[in-house]
Formats: structure tokens, sequence, C-alpha cells
């Protein structure tokens, strides 16, 4: 199955990119992390949607920083997609918020957590918009074809998977290249989400930790494994960030990791 965001083709042999800071810190930082993002696509000629969480509602402590919400939220990446002409996607997490956030945003998201909640997918599924769900850290890549199976009973058939980790243990996770393999096998468009496959969840007792290092590594090898697309979060100071800081790639790294994976994706497209 193929389909287009916009100018984004998904499923169609091309690499596409989601890219992006965890959170949507103030407007002023969203604006300069996508132009700077788009300035780095346009140089690489690579398609993308810029991505940032307007509310992060399963932070680790109750008071750490969560964003500006549904409203504000969307409506700075809703201007931001018409302005710099980029599609955008961001985590809905209720029925009310699809219905809100599909007035603005090209791509909802389903978090991990949230994946097998029928209610909210049969919601993002009846705004028209395409959906990305976030494989579960417990479920098997073969489960994902019954959340395919209600999306496409709810009347959507634009709708990818990323696998994001498993649960491998108390505070960490790992990415299993087999998954990618076997949800594609299924017909399913996968994207692999670097950044969050490297989370510890819970991994500093009062946040999440990760091994943001490891995440142009694992992209390497999902790319070099077939995927359709990759997620990965950006960030101008990752050491400054209100949510996600050890996993975010820092943006004065960001072409350079973008580049190789090109060189991957170029490499496993010309071998028979």
């Amino acid at each position: 199955m193929s389909f287009k965001i916009q100018n984004v083709e998904v499923g169609s042999g091309h690499l596409f990119f989601i890219l992006g800071p965890c959170a949507l810190e103030t407007e002023d930082f969203a604006w300069k992390m996508a132009r700077s993002i788009k300035d780095i696509a346009d140089r690489l000629q690579i398609p993308f949607l810029f991505k940032a969480s307007y509310d992060k509602a399963n932070r680790t402590a109750v008071d750490s920083f969560r964003g500006p919400g549904v409203q504000e939220g969307c409506r700075v990446l809703g201007e931001i997609a018409r302005e710099l002409s980029i599609p955008v996607t961001t985590d809905i997490h209720t029925v009310s918020e699809a219905e809100i956030a599909a007035e603005h945003i090209d791509l909802l998201q389903v978090p991990a957590f949230l994946c097998r909640q029928t209610d909210l997918l049969e919601a993002c599924a009846r705004t028209g918009r395409a959906v990305n769900v976030k494989k579960g850290q417990f479920l098997a890549p073969w489960d994902t074809v019954i959340i395919a199976d209600k999306l496409r009973a709810f009347g959507c058939e634009d709708f990818v998977i990323t696998e994001r980790g498993t649960t491998f243990g108390y505070n960490n996770l790992v990415a299993d290249m087999r998954s990618l393999y076997w949800m594609r096998k299924e017909s399913l468009p996968v994207i692999f989400d670097a950044t969050h496959s490297v989370q510890r969840p819970g991994g500093l007792g009062g946040a999440t930790g990760g091994d943001g290092d490891l995440a142009p590594v694992l992209a390497r090898a999902a790319v070099a494994t077939g995927v359709d697309g990759v997620f990965m979060e950006t960030h101008s100071n990752p050491a400054k960030a209100l949510s996600d800081g050890p996993n975010q790639i820092p943006l004065d790294h960001l072409e350079e990791v973008l580049t190789q994976l090109l060189k991957v994706h170029s490499a496993i497209q010309s071998t028979p």
C-alpha cells in the first residue's frame, strides 16, 4: 500500500523522515527548529514531516513539562505547515483531541501506550487524516495486523505503523530488526523510531534516560532492513531540552546523520 501526505510519498520505495523536537517548548523555538530542519532537508532533497508534541501526557514525574496544550500547539503547528509548506505531525491522546488536531495536522500520531485503544483509533480514522500508530512496547510485531484491521474497518487506508522498541527487562528497551521485516511482510508501511528505541524509561528515577548516541546506529540498521520511513527527534541543545533530552540528536549533527542514512538507502535500492 502507498499514499501521499502532501508532497511526502509513503510506501512507494522512497525513504521519508519525521523530524523535530520532542516537545513544543515555545512557539519561537518550534519555528526556529522547523526552519533549520527544512533548510537541511532542502539541501539533501529529502521529504519530511515536522514533528513536535503539544502535550507530553505520559511524563515520568507529575511536575515534568508537558507543553502548551492541544489548541495552542495545533495552531502553531498548522501555521508552520502553511508558511513553510511542510506536512506536520503530533501525538494525540483522546477522541476530542483527534477532532481538534485534524483541523491543522496532516498525520495524527497515536502514542505507543494507546495503540490498542479502539475508540481513539476510530476517532483518528473518522477524521480522514493519515494515521501513524506507534507499536506498543508490549506488542509482538504480528499483533499490529489487528491494529491495521481496526483502522481499515473504520475507513482509514492511509496509515503507518512505527516500531519504537520492545520492553526488555526493567528500564530498558530493545529494537528487534526482525520486527521491521515481519510487519512489512504483512504489507504494512513501517517507520522506525530511532529516538524512542534508545530510551531507558524511568532510567533516571524521576525522568527517562537514554542512549542518544545509538540512535543513528539503529537508524542505519533499520534503513538497511528496508523501512519506509525514519522517525528521529532532534534539538538545538539536547542537554537543555524540556523532554527526552538524552535521546535527541543534536541539530548540528542532523545533516551528517541523514546523509549517512541516504547512502545506506541508496546502496540497498541498487542491490538486486
